[in-house]
């Protein structure tokens, strides 16, 4: 690692754990000590694992695969959906739908439903309604722009999750795990190392960090794509 990639990840916080009580064991082996009751991250290690994990997240690029972004956290939100939009891949940033791993077929559905209803929108099939049918049409649609809008496009499992907060969206990574789809993760402190196929170690809570992942994230991704259309 070099004294530039250190600096720009001490001043993205990436460094700063959780309060020391809230600690998961697990995680000692990628902290280098305490300051002020606060887990300090051993940068060195961040680095190495984030480097595993963004190769990865390559091969998986250049094989043509999916990486569906996962964060459900607030302060995450627009920055995972700008990733994900930029990079054409899927997300789930609102909030995480109980099976859509595991019970796929059944979300597929609702997702073909959604777009059918988006379809009918935009050609005008709603003027076809009685005012009070359109309305319950247009309230439904809402909400299915909510939960799917970022998976409209995804029309088969994902071949990888990417998560950003690995405790918050724990039933996201339990749903991957149960299928074998491999995970790639933030993990903070108070995370289990061990759920995570590529734990990057690391603050997953300040703005200013998650945009310092997401963005190697992206660069990544980006890169794959500008060299396969220049071959």
């Amino acid at each position: 690692m070099s004294q530039a990639e250190l600096k720009e990840m001490l001043a993205a916080a990436v460094h700063f754990g959780h309060q020391t009580h809230k600690w998961n064991p697990k995680m000692k082996r990628y902290l280098y000590g305490v300051r002020d009751g606060i887990h300090i991250f051993d940068l060195q290690k961040t680095f190495d694992m984030q480097q595993k994990a963004l190769t990865f997240l390559q091969t998986t690029v250049e094989e043509g695969k999916t990486i569906l972004f996962v964060s459900t956290k607030q302060q995450a939100a627009s920055l995972v959906e700008g990733v994900a939009k930029k990079c054409n891949m899927p997300y789930v940033t609102y909030k995480w739908i109980g099976g859509l791993l595991t019970n796929f077929s059944t979300v597929k559905d609702r997702i073909k439903y959604f777009l059918d209803l988006t379809d009918k929108k935009e050609t005008g099939e709603f003027e076809k309604f009685t005012k009070k049918e359109a309305s319950i049409l247009k309230k439904d649609l809402e909400k299915l722009e909510t939960a799917f809008g970022g998976l409209k496009n995804m029309t088969k499992k994902p071949d990888v999750i990417f998560v950003v907060d690995c405790v918050r969206d724990n039933i996201a990574i339990k749903e991957a795990k149960k299928l074998k789809i491999p995970v790639v993760g933030i993990t903070d402190s108070n995370a289990d190392p061990d759920e995570v196929d590529y734990p990057i170690p690391g603050n997953d809570d300040a703005v200013k960090s998650l945009k310092y992942f997401l963005s190697k994230v992206e660069d990544s991704i980006l890169n794959v794509r500008s060299k396969r259309k220049a071959e």
